[in-house]
């Protein structure tokens, strides 16, 4: 696994316990932002270099995007 920073494990690991491991259970940069407690931007820009290194997956909807981890 590429080494994360605190920021990105914390989403890794809030992503999994929201079951966001599938494409089917996507969850938004909101939905990430508000179960881990940090602000928006940060998270968002830690989705980008998690999306960057291969962990996590974008997936474009019609309004928002979702993401889900693609490797454990």
């Amino acid at each position: 696994m590429a080494e994360l920073s605190n920021i990105e494990q914390l989403i890794v690991d809030v992503m999994q316990s929201m079951g966001a491991t599938k494409e089917t259970s996507i969850k938004t940069a909101d939905d990430i932002a508000k179960k881990c407690s940090r602000p928006k931007g940060l998270v968002t820009n830690s989705l980008i270099t998690l999306t960057q290194k291969g962990l996590i997956k974008r997936v474009a909807r019609e309004k928002v995007a979702g993401y889900y981890i693609v490797q454990k």
